[in-house]
């Protein structure tokens, strides 16, 4: 009896120990195949995924995060050959910039030249290269420096203001850093096998200079400092700041084609912005926008003010000449005006030109922030709505319904339908055109709008608007739906298509009056271009809900206001 017992318990013991080696052995092969897979991951890694998985600052001082090579080796050189760089390169400045300091010097001075300029014995330190890679042709090698310099230049300026009064101007304490765009192009069968070096400053992070009057302090004279220092970058924005760029021949030869060249026009409309931060003790912000793409003051375009308000419409319309939508960006400053003390930044946002399709309107919502460069705080600064539509000159935009044949062309016309040739910049500017219209607006539906009654319903209609005409159309209510279809048309007679918007609010009918559920503003640019829009809207100042409209345009005459 005693053995069969002992037979049954090793034979429980074996199998159970069998089963356990088993269950182990399947456990260590998942375990290979997950350290395996880890593995192949960390193959894979990208910088950004090592960034998320440890912060930088516990990374060793010989880890690098950057693309851009370091060059030791070529600032070894550079300081050896730097007094015959600083002699060329002075010469250089000299015939470049004091024509554009000539153009951009202020109306109080009469004259503003060099009297002295060397870059002293500092030479900069290149801080990393990297080559680019265009995408867009192989004629071409592209190289992107990064350099610092703190450098001891002795740059004088002999300044003569309209009363004759002399001030001799020092720069000085300079500090730079940012990077250095090189193109070599044409590539060419013959030694150095290139044509010609385009050269342009891609990126300024950082300029820093000192002005001082020999002998006194700059300061004690009123507004010069200021409109100096303007002037100093104003010349390097429009001489080498990208996507301007200088044009140094190798080879003999006709490089004209390689110099800058406008490609397009812009459209912006500035449409409305809401929840902006209040700046003021005493009521609400004065609001007003500053628009540029590139940051020269003759280049930068400013909003009307509107007085104490949060959630300001302007409506108004800008162009801006474009160079290169590849790499240039919109950028637009909220301010609130502050009367004859300085304008106080609410916030600021950039969009890229390189989203934008030709031809095509893109409605835009940009958030506020601090800083473009550097984003210090996620507090909620208000957003800002914009219309873009990037015309390329020479291309058609794909104008659906053109006007009746017996309306002669206009400018509109020839930029919006059959294209604008870079020669023809002369032509009146489009926001000048006036472009009369029926504006067909179908309200659809709207979904899931919010609770606004007590059992859980809603009583919803809609009121159309045109901003500039005032005039105003109502559907019908629907009672007791979150959910309300009311398949409306109404014809709506434009008279400026271009400059007008559509309002659109969606209210709550009640017995003692009405409730705002939220709206939505619309221009007309697209649905003139297009002919016909369906499309769904999202309610601002609501918490949920949408609404769905069908837009068609139908043209009447275009013509100019004089």
């Amino acid at each position: 009896m005693a053995f069969v017992s002992g037979m049954v318990m090793g034979l429980v013991l074996g199998i159970g120990l069998a089963f356990g080696f088993a269950y182990y052995s399947s456990v260590r092969s998942r375990r290979r195949f997950e350290l395996a897979a880890t593995v192949a991951a960390f193959a894979n890694m990208t910088v950004e995924d090592s960034r998320k998985l440890l912060p930088g600052v516990l990374y060793p001082s010989w880890v690098i995060f950057t693309r851009r090579q370091k060059l030791t080796w070529l600032n070894l050189q550079l300081k050896k050959i730097w007094p015959y760089v600083d002699a060329a390169a002075s010469e250089l400045i000299r015939a470049n910039v004091e024509p554009v300091l000539e153009q951009y010097k202020p109306i109080l001075l009469s004259s503003l030249t060099f009297s002295k300029l060397t870059l002293g014995t500092v030479a900069p330190q290149f801080t990393g290269v990297e080559i680019i890679d265009s995408g867009k042709e192989i004629g071409e090698v592209v190289m992107e420096l990064e350099l610092q310099w703190d450098g001891n230049p002795n740059i004088e300026l002999d300044i003569r203001t309209r009363v004759g009064v002399g001030l001799p101007v020092q720069v000085k304490n300079i500090g730079f850093t940012g990077v250095f765009r090189l193109i070599f192009k044409p590539l060419v069968d013959e030694l150095p096998c290139f044509g010609a070096i385009c050269y342009s400053l891609r990126e300024k992070k950082n300029l820093d200079f000192k002005l001082k009057i020999a002998g006194g302090d700059i300061s004690s004279v009123p507004g010069v400092s200021d409109a100096i220092e303007e002037t100093i970058r104003d010349a390097i924005e429009d001489t080498i700041t990208w996507p301007m760029r200088k044009i140094a021949p190798i080879i003999p030869g006709d490089y004209s084609y390689l110099e800058l060249k406008p490609l397009g026009t812009l459209d912006v409309k500035l449409v409305q912005a809401k929840e902006l931060t209040n700046k003021d003790l005493i009521g609400k912000s004065d609001p007003y926008a500053v628009l540029f793409v590139r940051p020269l003051r003759d280049k930068m375009q400013t909003s009307k003010v509107i007085d104490n308000q949060l959630n300001p419409i302007w409506n108004e319309h800008f162009e801006f000449t474009v160079e290169d939508p590849s790499t240039q960006h919109l950028t637009i400053r909220i301010f609130d005006d502050e009367g004859i003390q300085a304008s106080e930044l609410i916030g600021c946002a950039q969009i890229s030109l390189s989203c934008l399709e030709p031809g095509k309107v893109k409605y835009e919502w940009l958030k506020l922030l601090k800083d473009l460069d550097v984003q210090r705080d996620n507090k909620n600064r208000g957003q800002v709505q914009l219309e873009l539509l990037y015309c390329p000159f020479g291309t058609e935009s794909g104008l659906k319904n053109p006007p009746r044949p017996d309306v002669p062309l206009t400018a509109l016309e020839k930029a919006l339908d059959v294209g604008q040739d870079a020669g023809d910049l002369g032509s009146p500017p489009k926001k000048d055109a006036i472009v009369r219209g029926v504006l067909s607006v179908t309200v659809i539906a709207a979904e899931k709008l919010p609770v606004t009654d007590i059992l859980g319903k809603a009583d919803p209609y809609v009121v159309l608007r045109m901003k500039k005409s005032e005039a105003k159309y109502k559907t019908r209510v629907l009672n007791n739906s979150l959910n309300p279809v009311w398949n409306q048309t109404f014809d709506i007679v434009v008279e400026d298509g271009l400059h007008d918007m559509l309002v659109v609010e969606v209210l709550d009918h009640d017995t003692f009056g009405k409730t705002k559920i939220g709206k939505c503003i619309m221009t007309l640019t697209k649905v003139i271009l297009e002919g016909e829009v369906q499309d769904s809207y999202p309610l601002d100042g609501a918490k949920s809900g949408k609404i769905f409209l069908h837009l068609k345009w139908t043209p009447q005459s275009i013509f100019r206001d004089t």
